[in-house]
């Protein structure tokens, strides 16, 4: 989640690699709704690329999707449409 919260491409590819589980949820949400609050589109295609589930639920904004819209990064709410 901190890879994809900060933007660190090279360590959520490396994490997805090894066999992190790209739907580990915990109290502030998932690796896709981290990515999704902060804009990282990149990080959001690889996470959906590696089977994240786009309806999950959690931490304060609910989904990625509502996490993207409330944030206003428009396309990355379109990726994950």
């Amino acid at each position: 989640r901190t890879a994809s919260l900060t933007g660190h491409l090279s360590t959520v590819q490396m994490l997805l690699q090894r066999g992190a589980n790209v739907n580990a949820c915990g109290p502030f949400g998932d690796a896709l709704q981290a990515a999704a609050t902060r804009g990282h589109l990149q990080i959001v295609d690889i996470l959906i690329q590696n089977q994240a589930n786009v309806n999950n639920s959690g931490g304060f904004y609910g989904t990625a999707l509502q996490a993207a819209a409330y944030r206003g990064h428009r396309d990355v709410a379109e990726a994950l449409l």
